[in-house]
């Protein structure tokens, strides 16, 4: 039985493994900056994560392509714009405020301010709508057809 127990935990095992990343650096400037860069850059397979967080395959060779363009002494500028001009603004996990990202930085106000504007406009409507009281003639037919009615 122990040895069945052995047997299956050994498979689950090697599903498990991780895949560790090592990256050698000269000066710990490249490290700082490489940290930074790998965390503002957007995993364009997840586009919820950062190349930092996603394990896909996409976003290793961007790792590695950050790696190796800080070892060839390029700036943080020059990879960042390297990375927009090859992926669009979209691949910075927070895009520069520009004419291009306007609607990506003010698209979530704006529908925020419409639908208020939507939710004040029906209710001014159902708040200021006529008064539905009967007039007095109305009012006095009503009451004759609810005593026919009950007679019948």
């Amino acid at each position: 039985m122990k040895t069945l127990h052995a047997l299956i935990l050994s498979l689950f095992v090697f599903q498990a493994q991780a895949e560790i990343e090592y990256r050698d650096f000269k000066q710990p400037e490249q490290e700082q900056a490489y940290q930074t860069l790998i965390s503002e850059l957007r995993c364009l397979v997840c586009q919820n994560q950062t190349i930092a967080d996603s394990n896909a395959d996409l976003a290793k060779d961007l790792r590695r392509q950050v790696y190796e363009m800080l070892q060839q002494g390029k700036s943080r500028q020059d990879i960042v714009d390297f990375m927009t001009d090859r992926y669009g603004d979209f691949v910075m996990y927070k895009p520069a405020l520009k004419l291009k990202t306007m609607l990506l930085w003010l698209g979530p106000v704006l529908f925020l301010v419409i639908g208020l504007a939507t939710v004040w406009v029906l209710r001014s409507k159902t708040s200021t709508s006529e008064d539905q009281s009967l007039t007095k003639e109305q009012q006095a037919k009503l009451n004759s057809i609810l005593e026919k009615g009950d007679d019948s």
